[in-house]
């Protein structure tokens, strides 16, 4: 009798359900997060640089580990990696809530002590940090230990061992997209499917631990294959590896995970901000990445000095794709189809070129050594950590989309045209293909870049600016002028805007000793609060939105310049849970579409419970819906209706959108030209500056007569649940859709 060999194949099964899980457990991690801590860019970055910083630190730390001990029976490697499992299964119950509790104990400490909101993002990413990095470590350390454990079962090194379980790996991410973006989190909302996460890691501890248990209870039956196990090695000492190579993997993925932020924000104008928008452009990221890895796997079994220069320059063009895919002169609609198309276009070939070459890298450079592949897979994630993080806080900024693509190609075409003009074998007649190459490489890249366009050459008359969140461009002329940002139309030149302070604070009758508008958009609302005479602040999410207030408004600059104005660059939620101030009027417009990802943040109970706290006795709250479908303008309602004893609704001033009024007080009745009445005079003349012809009666009238009562409101979609922060109906909604054909 001899032990039974461990065959490869449960492994990919294995890798496949862990990869899914792992990638539901980022998407609701960083969900929870924008809903603790903030939706800015920054707290985002935190929580991926966590997700992969763990995942470093357990592949570099678990690599050491089967280093240590080598020769051990593959038992031991298969209860390591079911402990794993089983660790990163625990988070589903424990990261929750120890988010929640992290922003209760910040709160109240930035609140004593006024803290800046710099120095409350950073004490959050530590907490974040210590939260998530132990189950982030497990997730990381599963590669090395079941490399491990297929070299200890099989009495041999597999030198790509790496790239089939990498190959399985990125496959099930795949479906771990899909399913926690188009069923999961619409079925279960945002905890549950973590739960859901959570049995399959457990599923995959206990199977490691049955084979563990077979395989001692083998090796018991089987002493004399034990002993002869223990007196010959389980194979020959890899050869010394090729430490150019670890740079590579860093380049690989540095560039691929900046990418990811460049094609985000060059896609968002064709394929929108939905969830399924991102979750199809991460798809696509995945699935190229696994056809890419898994041809790899099926290469001739050849250990080559290193990568050839073809795939580098090829990465390097491929990297520049995006620069046509994203040319609003391709003949192609807004439909989420040809938005694919687009997508497809510009990330699916370059990542299947890397998913081939950082699976060759890591193997390559570990020849199946557990300890070397830990090594070199967490210079990769090291990479993956740094690369968007320059991508989103650096190149886009100063370079903008174009530019940042081309600065991310140019290392690409570096490490090509280096290989390509390398001394080999084969002397000059190597060097002159490899020019051949080179030169046919960048006359494809300055073809790319000359003959493409940016979308916001779409607009004759514009003013463009980009920062860390956004691209951001003011468009058009007179009143047709519109705000774009990321390439989404924002906000028009309205009145419904103007309304949105005007109604409340005419209606609530009492006259206002300051509002907060959160959502600054084109400073309409903003500059109608001000025409009030009082102090105004406005909090908006995107730098740049603020500094091109005067594109719309030629008195926006001295506006800025009053001291009654305080303008913040901030999370709205999160500015507001960080404030100890009360308001007389809080105006909330979020930007469109109402399905727009982490809109719900905005429209939420808990959100509204917060709005409400910061209201002042009798203080109004505003919040404004547009088109939806009837599930969201109900569940948006009874969020407002549970939170608030006083809900009225109004139908807007142009026949479309409703203005929803909350108050803790009773919102009194007045007719329209008391309502003027109540208004001063730069409040009146702000009213009418769209309509000349017009008394300010006329739209506070017309406003008042279009109101909706609220069970007519909820008649539209009976039995819908409120919006809550674990349940975003109006971001998740495509079983819904589809069940209602």
């Amino acid at each position: 009798m001899s032990g039974p060999r461990l065959q490869p194949r449960p492994w990919f099964a294995f890798f496949m359900v862990s990869g899914a899980c792992g990638l539901v457990y980022e998407v609701v991690w960083v969900r929870l997060a924008m809903a603790l801590f903030g939706t800015t860019t920054p707290s985002v970055s935190t929580v991926l640089s966590v997700f992969m910083a763990g995942l470093a630190l357990g592949s570099w730390g678990a690599g050491r580990l089967a280093r240590r001990l080598d020769g051990a029976p593959p038992t031991r490697f298969l209860r390591l990696y079911a402990a794993a499992e089983l660790v990163v299964a625990v988070s589903a119950l424990t990261v929750p809530g120890a988010l929640a509790l992290g922003r209760q104990l910040l709160l109240g400490l930035s609140r004593d002590t006024a803290w800046s909101s710099a120095a409350f993002l950073a004490s959050s990413g530590g907490w974040v940090a210590l939260t998530l990095l132990p189950y982030c470590i497990a997730m990381g350390a599963t590669f090395p230990l079941a490399m491990a454990a297929l070299r200890a079962g099989s009495g041999e090194r597999d030198p790509r061992s790496f790239g089939y379980l990498y190959a399985a790996n990125v496959l099930g991410a795949t479906l771990g997209v899909l399913l926690s973006a188009f069923v999961l989190i619409e079925l279960l909302g945002f905890r549950h499917t973590l739960l859901a996460a959570a049995a399959g890691n457990a599923l995959l501890a206990i199977a490691a631990w049955v084979l563990a248990s077979r395989d001692a209870a083998s090796r018991e039956a089987a002493p004399a294959a034990r002993a002869r196990a223990a007196e010959s090695p389980h194979a020959a000492a890899p050869a010394s590896p090729d430490r150019a190579l670890i740079p590579l993997l860093f380049t690989t993925g540095f560039v691929s995970m900046a990418l990811e932020v460049v094609w985000v924000r060059m896609l968002t104008p064709f394929l929108g901000t939905v969830v399924y928008a991102f979750a199809s452009i991460l798809a696509l990221y995945l699935a190229a990445t696994f056809a890419g890895s898994w041809a790899w796997r099926f290469r001739a079994r050849t250990r080559d000095a290193g990568p050839g220069a073809a795939l580098w320059l090829v990465a390097a063009v491929c990297a520049l794709l995006t620069l046509a895919a994203c040319d609003p002169r391709l003949p192609f609609d807004r439909s989420m189809l040809h938005g694919a198309a687009r997508a497809a276009l510009a990330l699916a070939p370059f990542c299947a070129v890397v998913g081939f070459l950082t699976p060759r890298l890591v193997d390559l450079a570990s020849a199946g050594d557990p300890e070397r592949a830990g090594r070199a897979y967490a210079v990769n994630v090291l990479g993956s950590i740094v690369g968007p993080l320059a991508g989103g806080f650096v190149l886009l900024p100063l370079l903008g989309e174009r530019g940042a693509a081309l600065a991310l190609a140019l290392p690409l075409f570096a490490i090509g045209a280096g290989r390509a003009l390398a001394p080999g074998p084969t002397g000059a007649r190597r060097r002159a293909s490899g020019a051949i190459a080179i030169a046919s490489a960048a006359a494809l890249a300055i073809a790319l870049v000359a003959a493409s366009r940016g979308f916001e050459t779409t607009f004759a008359r514009r003013a463009v600016l980009r920062d860390y969140e956004a691209t951001v461009i003011a468009a058009g002329a007179g009143l047709d002028k519109q705000l774009l940002v990321n390439g989404i139309g924002i906000t028009s030149l309205t009145p419904i805007t103007k309304m949105m302070v005007h109604l409340p604070l005419a209606l609530r009758g009492a006259p206002p000793r300051d509002a907060l508008v959160i959502c600054f958009g084109m400073g309409t609302s903003f500059r109608s609060a001000m025409s009030w005479g009082i102090p105004v602040t406005a909090v908006d999410l995107v730098p740049s939105v603020p500094r091109l207030f005067g594109f719309f408004h030629r008195d926006g600059p001295g506006l800025l310049r009053d001291p009654r104005a305080h303008v913040v660059i901030d999370d709205g939620r999160r500015f507001l849970e960080r404030s100890r101030a009360r308001w007389d009027l809080i105006v909330v417009d979020p930007p469109p579409p109402i399905e727009a990802a982490g809109t719900s943040l905005l429209y939420s109970r808990e959100f509204c419970a917060l709005v409400r706290a910061h209201l002042r006795p009798g203080g109004v709250f505003q919040q404004w819906i547009p088109r939806g479908d009837p599930e969201v303008v109900v569940a948006i309602a009874r969020a407002l209706h549970e939170t608030f004893p006083v809900v009225r609704v109004f139908l807007s001033v142009e026949g479309w959108g409703l203005h929803i009024l909350a108050s803790d007080r009773p919102i009194g009745d007045a007719p329209g030209d008391t309502l003027a009445a109540r208004l001063p005079e730069a409040a009146r003349r702000d009213l009418l500056e769209w309509w000349p012809r017009w008394n300010a009666a006329a739209p506070l009238a017309r406003v008042v007569r279009q109101e909706v009562p609220f069970p007519t409101v909820q008649a539209l979609a009976p039995g819908t649940p409120a919006i809550s922060d674990d349940r975003p109906v109006n971001e998740y909604f495509m079983l819904r859709r589809l069940g209602a054909r």
